[in-house]
C-alpha cells in the first residue's frame, strides 16, 4: 500500500524502549554507571526527569510518550520494550553484569493500563533457566512479540541451546525482535553476536524473526550485513525486519539502500527506536526543498519518521499485518545452515 494511502492512525510502531526508574516493586535495574552513561545523561535532559524522584520521573516518561503518541497523525499504537539481563551460564540471573533492566511485569503493567496505545514487547534472555516458562507466561499476559539485545544480553542467539525456545516462539505465533548490528546506546560486550547471520537459528527452527534496524550494521555507510538481508528475505518467509533508527547518521546508508527494493517492503515493519531522535539527514540531496522544510517542522517523532520514509519512496508495512498473518506453525525444513 502507498505511503500516501494509509489510513490516519493505522500504524503500530514495533520498536518503542520503555525506559523506567527503580522504584517501589517494578523490577527494574540500572547501574550508576549505566545511570551516567550519554544515553541516560540525554534521556534526563530530553525529558526533564529527576533521578531523585523515580516514581515521578517513570510517571513523567509514559505520559510524555502517550502525548506525542496520542498527537501522531499516523501512529496509533506503539510496542513497548522490555530488557531483560545478563544470566550466568546455568541460568541464574548475573547482577553484577546486568547493567540495565526493564522487567516484563512492568512492560505488562504499562501495556495493561493503557490498552488504546500500548502493547507489550517483553524480553526474554534465552538463557534464562526459565525462559520457556517466562514465555508462555508472558503470552497469557496479552505480549506480542519478544525483543532480545543480544550484545548487552551476552548470549549467542545462533546456539543450539536455543532452540527448544524458538520453536515454543514459533508455536505461540510471537515474532522474535532481536537488535542487530553494532549497540551504542547500551554497554556492548560481544559485539559479533549482533551478526544476522546468527538468527539462522530462530528461522530453522520456524520462529518469526524481526531484525531490528534493518540489519543495519551500525558503522556509518559501511552495510556489511545487506546482502544477508537480501538473503534472509528471498530464503525464509519468516523473516522480517524493522526500519527503526534508520534514520540516525550511522545507520541512514542501510535506509538509502532499502529505498531501490520494492519487492522486499512487505517485510519491512514501521519502528522509530523511540525515544532516539529521527533526523532529517537522510533526505538532503533526495527530496524537495519544500518536502525537507516540512519534515524539519514536523517535532513528532513517530511522524517525521513516517515522513521521511515518504519522502524517500522507502515503502512498509505496520506490526499488525505481520501479527495477522503470523499463526502457530511447525518449524520448516532448514533452507540454509544453522549456526551453532
Amino acid at each position: 500500500m502507498p505511503l500516501t494511502d494509509l489510513p490516519h492512525k493505522s500504524l503500530i510502531d514495533c520498536h518503542v524502549h520503555l525506559a523506567a526508574l527503580p522504584e517501589r516493586h517494578n523490577g527494574c535495574l540500572i547501574s550508576s554507571a549505566m545511570l551516567k552513561s550519554p544515553l541516560f545523561r540525554f534521556l534526563l535532559w530530553k525529558h526533564q526527569l529527576s533521578p531523585k524522584d523515580p516514581g515521578a520521573a517513570n510517571r513523567k516518561y509514559i505520559q510524555d510518550l502517550l502525548g506525542e503518541l496520542r498527537a501522531s497523525r499516523h501512529v496509533g499504537q506503539a510496542v513497548l520494550l522490555g530488557m531483560d539481563g545478563v544470566y550466568t551460564n546455568d541460568g541464574r540471573i548475573n547482577h553484577q553484569a546486568t547493567e540495565f533492566l526493564i522487567s516484563n511485569d512492568y512492560v505488562l503493567q504499562q501495556a495493561q493500563a493503557y490498552p488504546n496505545e500500548f502493547l507489550a514487547g517483553v524480553s526474554i534472555n534465552p538463557q534464562r533457566i526459565d525462559a520457556i516458562e517466562e514465555l508462555h507466561r508472558c503470552a497469557e499476559a496479552g505480549a506480542v512479540l519478544v525483543k532480545v539485545l543480544p550484545n548487552s544480553q551476552q548470549f549467542d542467539p545462533g546456539h543450539h541451546r536455543y532452540q527448544n525456545f524458538y520453536r515454543e516462539l514459533a508455536k505461540l505465533g510471537l515474532p522474535l525482535l532481536s537488535h542487530v548490528g553494532y549497540e551504542f546506546s547500551l554497554m556492548g560486550k560481544d559485539q559479533s553476536v549482533g551478526d544476522p547471520n546468527r538468527l539462522r537459528t530462530a528461522l530453522d527452527a520456524g520462529a518469526t524473526v524481526i531484525a531490528a534496524h534493518a540489519c543495519s550494521y551500525g558503522l556509518m555507510m559501511y552495510e556489511k550485513f545487506y546482502p544477508t538481508l537480501l538473503e534472509f528475505v528471498n530464503h525464509y518467509p519468516n523473516f522480517y525486519a524493522d526500519i527503526s533508527a534508520l534514520t540516525l547518521p550511522n545507520r541512514m546508508g542501510m535506509m538509502l539502500k532499502l529505498r531501490h527494493h520494492p519487492e522486499i517492503f512487505d517485510r519491512l515493519i514501521f519502528g522509530t527506536d523511540y525515544p532516539l531522535s529521527v533526523f532529517h539527514l537522510p533526505l538532503w540531496g533526495l527530496a524537495d526543498l519544500s518536502d525537507i522544510y516540512r519534515t524539519i517542522r514536523t517535532r513528532n517523532r513517530f511522524d517525521r519518521q513516517y515522513l521521511v520514509c515518504q519522502h524517500l519512496d522507502l515503502g512498509f508495512v505496520s506490526l499488525e499485518t505481520l501479527l495477522k498473518s503470523s499463526s502457530p506453525q511447525p518449524a520448516p525444513t532448514p533452507l540454509l545452515s544453522s549456526h551453532a
